[in-house]
Formats: structure tokens, sequence, C-alpha cells
């Protein structure tokens, strides 16, 4: 019983693990071309400084996510359900890389899964699709 009364922070290592995730998670991400021209003009410092945030204290760490809100952040990304999908995919193989238990993924999982609504724009099972012209990232830190 003790390790549910531990935050999943704890039990995912903290900040450390958090911030090394990340790291890996955005190489991945990198090299799929089901998601890699999302992030074409996005600032790889903000975002894994913001990503760290937000999942440290999504899951009961000292961090304040500071950022956008994820429907201001993804605004005319032209994000797809498929693209959407393949970053779960994504994440879910780092989280397994890190030999993250299953209880812990599906925690932080469903931390993100209501997300969705607020990042896909595209109802479409499409991967690897551009991002819009119309797309304004947020500025570097």
């Amino acid at each position: 019983m003790e390790a549910l009364e531990r935050s999943l922070y704890e039990r995912l290592g903290g900040v450390e693990a958090i911030t090394a995730v990340a790291h890996a998670f955005e190489e991945r991400a990198a090299k799929d071309d089901r998601i890699n021209q999302k992030f074409a003009r996005t600032n790889l410092d903000r975002l894994t400084k913001e990503f760290v945030d937000q999942l440290c204290q999504d899951t009961g760490g000292p961090c304040t996510y500071t950022g956008l809100s994820m429907r201001q952040a993804h605004t005319n990304m032209g994000v797809t359900s498929g693209e959407f999908d393949a970053f779960i995919e994504d994440l879910v193989a780092t989280l397994d890389a890190f030999n993250v238990g299953k209880a812990e993924q599906d925690e932080l999982l469903n931390n993100l899964r209501p997300m969705r609504a607020d990042i896909v724009e595209v109802d479409s099972r499409q991967v690897g699709t551009p991002l819009p012209s119309a797309f304004t990232p947020a500025p570097p830190l």
C-alpha cells in the first residue's frame, strides 16, 4: 500500500527522472516522421522546460507550469487525432525504456488524455502532416 501513498511525482523519481524522460522523449519524437513536423518551429529549450514543469506539477511535484494553455499553445498547429496518438505512443515507448511501471504510466496518461480536446484540431487518423503556416510558436524563454 505504501506505493499508493506516495505521489506519482515521487514514484517517477522526482524532477531529475522527469527531466531525463523529457529529453529522451524529445529525441524520440524528433526522429518520428509521424509527428516531428509539428515541432519544426518550436523552441526546444522552452518545450523541455515547460514539458518538465507540466509533468512535475501534474504528478504532484513542486513545479509550477507557467506556459500557455494547451489550447493556446496548439492553436493553428493542425494536430490530427493520429498525431496525438503517435505522441502518446512515443511517450509510452520512452517510459518503457526507463522501466516506468504500468501503474505509474497509466496514472500519467490519465492526466494527459484530457488534454486531447485542447490539442487536436483535425479529426483524422493521418500522421506526418506539415505545420500550417498560420501557426505562431511561443517565443524562446
